[in-house]
């Protein structure tokens, strides 16, 4: 089972939030928030069906000029 996650430096913590169910944890290394969110997971999947999953893409946006 793949589980699509964005994990971002918030400053102090590495955090994780899950695409397509509620899940969201921290750690202080990459290591920490990886093993921290499979127990999250695994924790949230127990109580839960698994959802359908999404289409996961990325994109690069140039910015433009407003108008004055």
């Amino acid at each position: 089972m793949m589980i699509k996650a964005e994990i971002y430096f918030d400053g102090e913590h590495y955090c994780a939030r899950t695409i397509d169910i509620d899940v969201f944890t921290q750690g202080k290394t990459l290591d920490e928030v990886m093993e921290n969110l499979r127990e999250a997971v695994s924790l949230h999947l127990e109580e839960e069906k698994l959802p359908e999953s999404s289409i996961l893409t990325m994109m690069e946006l140039k910015p433009t000029k407003v108008p004055a």
